[in-house]
């Protein structure tokens, strides 16, 4: 297995090129999102092209459209998608994400994003490092238009951000008209606070399905059965 890479059933993932390398956050957003009735899904900061490939295989009849604005992770991006059995399906775009909304035809049953949410924090002396971790970039106003103008009528968002994050997300993207109708909160392991929130929006209000807190250790510091069987078709 190559130098910088993560193996995962049907695909290895290269990250030599990429400042930012797998994570949780990506795993459990690729594995959470429902992909069901969904033909066309757009991942929006695809990094490596992880959630992009995740949404592959889960997807068998899908084209998937990921975009990314570093010029390296795109690369990497396409690289990976070209190694993996589902190329013909994924195509990857290097670019911003507003430029990309107001320029395609593209209308998406699903889209999903694992996006920058640093505000104002004290930034990394790597600028690609700062890319894809601070919203200077892609700020939540700018992907919430994009997604307005990209989401079918009964398409799906999703994404999974920070808790304070999430709170913010959710009341600018209500105030536009996307609404959460499924929520998973997250954390380390039992007893610790909520770390992460898995979101699904969509256009017209329902209630609100909460799922149960997934922890992704147990008290043991292992992987939680509940994180093993979410992720289990992917992992090794």
């Amino acid at each position: 297995m190559p130098k910088e890479s993560f193996q995962f059933q049907q695909f290895t993932i290269r990250q030599d090129r990429c400042s930012m390398k797998v994570g949780t956050d990506g795993v459990l957003l690729g594995a959470w999102t429902p992909v069901e009735n969904a033909r066309v899904i757009l991942d929006v900061g695809a990094g490596t092209g992880l959630i992009a490939l995740m949404m592959a295989q889960r997807a068998p009849k899908a084209l998937i459209q990921a975009v990314e604005l570093d010029r390296e992770s795109a690369l990497q991006a396409a690289e990976n998608v070209a190694a993996s059995p589902w190329a013909d399906r994924v195509r990857v775009f290097q670019g911003d994400f507003q430029s990309f909304a107001k320029n395609t035809s593209l209308q998406c049953d699903l889209i999903v994003s694992n996006p920058p949410f640093f505000h104002g924090a004290l930034k990394s002396p790597k600028a690609d490092r700062n890319r894809v971790r601070h919203a200077d970039t892609l700020p939540f106003g700018d992907l919430l238009r994009g997604v307005d103008h990209l989401l079918t009528p009964e398409g799906r968002l999703c994404l999974i951000l920070p808790r304070s994050e999430g709170a913010a997300f959710r009341q600018m993207a209500t105030a536009m008209g996307l609404y959460v109708t499924r929520i998973r909160e997250v954390c380390g392991r039992p007893g610790k606070p909520v770390e992460r929130v898995l979101m699904q929006l969509e256009r017209t209000s329902k209630p609100l399905e909460k799922e149960a807190v997934l922890y992704v250790q147990s008290t043991q510091g292992v992987r939680s059965e509940a994180y093993l069987e979410m992720t289990r078709e992917f992992y090794l």
